[in-house]
């Protein structure tokens, strides 16, 4: 969503634009590798994998390869605000349908309930991975044109989303058991 709203990329793709223009492989493909190697910092912080992990890792850089491939950005304004906004909110809800669900987090959700299990709050803990990310991000692109009011929008609003979904889709699902 964030991709197609065209009003900046969100962190970590940010960086994975910054990989693919260093690479040349295509944005997904990165996105595909970044996040398997993103899997293996779940060892030292002892975050299990789960069949959401390794789905999130396989399938969001494919999903995204194709979507972009097969749709172009809207022309109006108001519709890329409606993606650009949806996009984190859109994920946070995700995020918290598949951790809450016990599926295992995503790669970059790893890092943040790694994090959160160390006593940093969900909220701060992703907002600082993703300051991370787009510094790294970066540092790395020629093409600053991928950077946008989206791009503050999800650095700053993910942790916050997440931190509000996460516990109250939880609470639901296990309400179901």
């Amino acid at each position: 969503m964030m991709v197609l709203g065209d009003l900046g990329l969100a962190p970590w793709d940010v960086l994975h634009q910054g990989l693919s223009e260093t690479t040349g492989l295509r944005f997904g493909t990165v996105l595909n590798l970044v996040g398997f190697a993103i899997v293996l910092l779940f060892i030292p912080l002892g975050e299990r994998m789960g069949v959401g992990t390794i789905l999130n890792a396989i399938l969001i850089g494919y999903t995204v390869n194709v979507v972009v491939g097969i749709f172009d950005a809207p022309e109006g304004l108001v519709p890329r605000m409606v993606l650009t906004i949806g996009g984190p909110m859109v994920i946070a809800i995700g995020s918290g349908l598949y951790i809450g669900g016990g599926l295992g987090p995503g790669p970059r959700d790893g890092l943040m309930t790694g994090l959160g299990k160390r006593g940093i709050p969900i909220a701060k803990a992703r907002t600082g991975i993703e300051m991370l990310a787009l510094l790294a991000g970066l540092a790395l692109l020629r093409d600053l044109s991928v950077l946008g009011l989206g791009t503050v929008w999800f650095t700053l609003g993910i942790g916050p989303m997440v931190a509000f979904c996460l516990p109250r889709i939880t609470t639901f699902i296990e309400s179901f058991h």
